[in-house]
């Protein structure tokens, strides 16, 4: 199993920006994380892929993301990273790290096995 531990959540003002990041218990290379991403949950919603990043570094992301949202992984330092700009009040969620041993590195929810507890992020108009 992999622990995640997100961090970086917060209120903010519609435009504004904030950098959420994930510890991973497991270094990059590990294959237990070979697929990281970022999911996110809104009250009343079901949860919804965000943005996931593959071994090769190639990334998907939700058509709602494109130009505002960046994932990134530091393997260094075992961490993924999501940069919010330009954040609209419907970005307002619990946005959670997940990781997968899985090739396919996709947006559904049930292709991760490892979840993060969550980091809030709240957008004000």
């Amino acid at each position: 199993q992999v622990q995640l531990v997100e961090s970086g959540g917060g209120s903010v003002q519609a435009g504004g920006s904030l950098r959420l990041s994930c510890a991973s218990s497991r270094p990059a290379y590990s294959p237990r994380t070979r697929c990281m991403g970022w999911f996110r949950q809104a009250p009343g919603k079901e949860r919804e892929g965000v943005e996931t990043i593959n071994y090769d570094h190639s990334t998907t992301y939700a058509d709602y993301v494109k130009g505002r949202f960046t994932i990134s992984k530091d393997n260094d330092k075992n961490t993924l990273k999501l940069q919010l700009n330009s954040l609209k009040p419907e970005d307002t969620a619990m946005y959670y790290c997940a990781a997968d041993r899985s090739f396919r590195c996709g947006l559904t929810v049930t292709d991760f096995a490892d979840w993060g507890q969550g980091t809030q992020v709240t957008v004000a108009t």
